[in-house]
């Protein structure tokens, strides 16, 4: 009887034991009840009290043991980078490594928010690390800062200047930090509408009927769609080939609303519809914009052609951009998109050769046959007709009077405008010297719904530049080409529109190589004319846009 209560009594130890080794093993996994652990890490909670110094161990124990890299040289951890980002692209419930992030509307914050300090215009770069990679904008102080994580120069900022809020430019989601929680309050809608200005489609059909003045945040007044443009470093050829653009409305309309471009992956045309939707929004908290992104971009696609510090050739500048515009935005290699459905027209061209440069063409065999492009040869002249498309026509001007006398000292040479158009009446010779001597004659077979004018004022010799100062005398309103220039006969149940209004007018003013430009640009809402020259925006008459030395024009057929 003793052995076999001994023996019991030792099995029961033994199941005691085992027990106990069983509970000590759960311990680390499931401890104790606790609060449910949010999805940040309040770092202001270990201030309130001594007694946290083995908890706060544990959890940097905790940390290594995950992976996380130590803030080595202040760079920041890229870990910690990518999972904010993953955070981001998750929805508002869930957050760091699948546990729930925090939603409130009621932030104690919210009144630290300085509107009068964000400016969205600039390159998102983070202002300590450089990096592009998941910005966030402090919207106390308006500087960049990367990441939300505790080892992030925003988690930083937010402590070392008492900062607590920040939206992210990508997302536009606002973060309370140190705290952690996302904000959703309704009154952070128009900060949103200023970083990512939004339009609908009803929106954009009315906004030529709009003679609403809005109001910036210092309390002056400025027109959607007229607002100036910020010089940053002679780019003011760039501030009037953007004001001029802005007036074609297709042009406009279809950059207004990012849908349209979808498809495109190039950086130029995103940026140039950021910088559209900038430009014609109702609700700017300042009445002008910065086209900073818009020039980098610029700068980039152009190979550096085009840049900051620079003084550059609108006319050089438009050419580049339509093209560049053109080729991003087509879907086939030879589809059409919104520059050539406004801009392109059709020249047929007819070059004729003469003796001596047929004879050099026969010496190095460049002799061809021309039958399929119409080419005629007889008395040792030959002809060749061809058709081009075109998206600006170039206007010759008169060589200026080399000599005056007393009398004509102060009298500036004028020409009519339709005088310099008859190069395009199919009958006009023009002689060209390059690639080799001929005599052109051109004829427009096709009119664009928008005419881009260029006047070549400027000529290049082995020395210097020459300014041609002759004034080209033409109408703001119903230019009527037919009655200058032949133009093809309609189809049946076709209307030839052959009668133009001037919508923009870029003017150069000064010395060649220096000076400035402007441009006159006409506001539909009322037919009033503005001119624009950088952050300089009043109104003016049409009598004055006539008066200017006028470099390049667009015309809006009727």
């Amino acid at each position: 009887m003793k052995t076999k209560r001994l023996e019991e009594g030792e099995a029961e130890a033994e199941d005691g034991n085992l027990k106990r080794q069983k509970v000590v093993g759960r311990q680390p996994s499931s401890p104790s009840p606790s609060p449910p652990q949010l999805a940040f890490d309040n770092a202001l909670l270990p201030l309130a009290s001594y007694a946290d110094d083995d908890e706060e161990e544990e959890d940097e124990r905790r940390g290594s043991s995950n992976g996380v890299a130590e803030n080595n040289g202040g760079r920041l951890d890229r870990d910690s980078i990518e999972q904010d980002e993953e955070d981001d692209e998750k929805g508002p419930s869930q957050g760091r490594r699948g546990r729930m992030v925090e939603v409130r509307k009621d932030c104690p914050y919210l009144d630290t928010v300085n509107r009068q300090v964000l400016d969205f215009d600039f390159e998102k770069f983070c202002s300590v690390s450089l990096s592009n990679l998941n910005v966030y904008a402090c919207l106390v102080c308006g500087k960049y800062f990367q990441g939300r994580g505790q080892k992030s120069h925003a988690y930083t900022h937010s402590l070392e200047a008492g900062h607590h809020v920040y939206i992210n430019l990508q997302t536009e989601k606002v973060y309370c930090l140190p705290d952690g929680y996302e904000i959703n309050d309704p009154s952070l809608d128009d900060i949103r509408h200023v970083l990512n200005p939004r339009f609908s489609r009803e929106q954009v059909e009315h906004l030529d009927r709009n003679r609403q003045w809005s109001r910036a945040l210092d309390g002056s007044d400025y027109l959607p769609g007229m607002v100036g443009l910020n010089n940053i470093q002679e780019t003011d050829f760039v501030n009037v080939t953007i004001q001029s653009l802005m007036r074609v409305t297709p042009l406009r309309n279809f950059f207004l609303i990012p849908e349209n471009y979808k498809h495109s992956t190039d950086v130029l045309v995103h940026r140039f519809g950021e910088l559209t939707r900038k430009i014609w929004h109702a609700r700017n908290f300042k009445g002008q914009v910065s086209p900073h992104e818009f020039l980098q971009a610029v700068m980039k696609a152009s190979g550096k052609r085009f840049r900051i510090g620079a003084q550059s050739d609108p006319v050089e500048f438009m050419s580049w951009l339509l093209d560049k515009l053109h080729k991003e935005l087509r879907t086939s290699k030879k589809g059409s998109s919104i520059i050539h459905q406004c801009f392109q027209g059709e020249l047929e061209v007819v070059k004729e050769i003469h003796g001596r440069a047929i004879a050099e063409r026969k010496d190095n065999g460049d002799v061809q046959n021309n039958g399929g492009n119409g080419g005629t040869e007889g008395n040792n002249v030959v002809s060749e007709t061809s058709r081009m498309p075109f998206v600006m026509l170039g206007l010759d001007l008169p060589p200026p009077p080399l000599f005056k006398d007393v009398m004509e000292k102060n009298i500036i040479p004028q020409v009519p405008l339709f005088n310099i158009l008859k190069k395009f009446d199919g009958e006009s010779v023009t002689e060209v010297v390059r690639p080799r001597i001929a005599r052109m004659r051109y004829r427009v077979t096709r009119l664009p719904q928008y005419l881009i004018l260029h006047v070549r004022r400027f000529t290049k010799n082995n020395f210097f530049v020459e300014k041609n100062p002759t004034l080209v005398n033409f109408p703001v309103k119903n230019l009527e080409l037919k009655d200058y220039i032949p133009l093809p006969t309609p189809k049946e149940n076709e209307k030839l529109g052959s009668k133009y209004d001037l919508i923009a007018n870029i003017v150069h003013d000064g010395k060649p190589g220096e000076g400035c430009y402007r441009v006159f640009v006409q506001r539909k809402s009322e037919e009033l004319w503005y001119e624009m020259q950088d952050l300089h925006v009043s109104e003016t008459l049409p009598q004055m846009v006539a008066l200017s030395e006028a470099y390049m024009q667009i015309y809006e057929q009727q």
